[in-house]
């Protein structure tokens, strides 16, 4: 979700539906962790911004604005390694919040004095040994090969981050966080958190904690509670029975009931003279098309907000070098948010 960036929902609020768009890449599975990027993670070194998603690519332009450059929330455990939605320039993956409880304690529980002048100290002295660091590595750059600068390159890019996240959080360390407005949560599991995840996303865009967010949920999504003894991830490779393509349905529509209910949160919250929807992008979605046959093309995507004129279902048309890639798309949203950018991911052009 992305404030001025990122968010999500669904029902009587005007959407658009897409169908035809992808990334134009096979992997199964692991082609749906670059749903965010357009590119593989085992090809992000041959690419200048490497696999980097599109909710941290645009946390960089306006990220530091917040408190929190972006929030990225999902399930660790569970098949194929977990929440793997966000990627940075490095290739290396964020890793999520896992749940209600430290979603809550990070927007709206403060730390404590003593414990801000700790944090303060060891942000001191961790910046004095990325400045050695990045003296020691510049000085070998004169003496290496080509392939090995490039992995250097790489290596700067990631102190580069450290970097802004330490200063980052000096500037808002000493900063009140935002009243809590409802006691803290506990955990229970992903599909009976889902609805308190979209509702603290939602305040963390109301208070203007961050201004993009993501959540990913998982294969091993298991609503026990609507009667439904499998997996998501084993329900999608349904095999065309009934009964699992029936339970399939139902787990889905529970997700879209939710997405929804999101959205129409963002609906009622004012922010300025639009409401919180208005200012918000947000995009729904899968990196994979067809899980029981394990294909990557025709990914369902639906678009939501940002002021743009919604309402219908467009089936995009384009094979080989006519196809429109799903990064076109991307790249819209990134320049309707302000965010002047030519390219994103494996973009071919803007989105038309």
């Amino acid at each position: 979700m992305i404030r001025r960036a990122f968010s999500s929902r669904c029902g009587t609020i005007g959407q658009t539906v897409y169908a035809g768009l992808d990334h134009g890449i096979k992997g199964g599975h692991f082609a749906v962790h670059s749903f965010l990027s357009g590119v593989l993670n085992s090809e992000a070194q041959l690419r200048e911004n490497g696999n980097v998603s599109l909710d941290q690519y645009l946390a960089e332009y306006i990220g530091n604005e917040t408190r929190f450059p972006s929030l990225t929330v999902g399930s660790e455990g569970g098949i194929h390694g977990g929440c793997q939605l966000s990627w940075t320039k490095s290739g290396v993956r964020v890793p999520p919040i896992t749940g209600p409880r430290e979603l809550y304690e990070k927007l709206f529980v403060s730390d404590s004095p003593e414990l801000i002048a700790r944090q303060k100290e060891k942000h001191s002295l961790h910046a004095s040994i990325l400045d050695v660091v990045y003296d020691d590595a510049k000085d070998l750059q004169r003496s290496i090969n080509k392939e090995d600068r490039e992995k250097l390159d790489e290596y700067f890019t990631s102190i580069r981050d450290v970097e802004k996240r330490l200063e980052l959080r000096d500037r808002w360390s000493s900063q009140p966080k935002p009243d809590a407005p409802m006691e803290i949560p506990t955990d229970v599991n992903m599909v009976e958190d889902l609805p308190l995840l979209y509702e603290l996303i939602a305040l963390a865009l109301e208070t203007d904690s961050t201004r993009i967010a993501t959540l990913e949920i998982g294969g091993s999504f298991k609503p026990n509670h609507l009667g439904i003894e499998k997996s998501y991830h084993g329900l999608s490779h349904h095999g065309h029975q009934e009964d699992a393509i029936r339970d399939l349905l139902t787990l889905e529509s529970y997700q879209i009931e939710h997405f929804g209910k999101f959205l129409s949160r963002l609906k009622r919250t004012v922010d300025g003279d639009q409401t919180l929807l208005d200012s918000t992008a947000v995009i729904f979605g899968s990196g994979i098309g067809n899980a029981h046959s394990h294909t990557n093309h025709n990914l369902p995507v639906i678009l939501a907000g940002a002021g743009y004129q919604h309402g219908e279902f467009k089936k995009v048309e384009g094979t080989g070098i006519n196809k429109v890639q799903l990064c076109n798309l991307f790249l819209d949203v990134a320049q309707k948010l302000g965010v002047e950018v030519e390219e994103f991911g494996s973009s071919t052009g803007t989105f038309a």
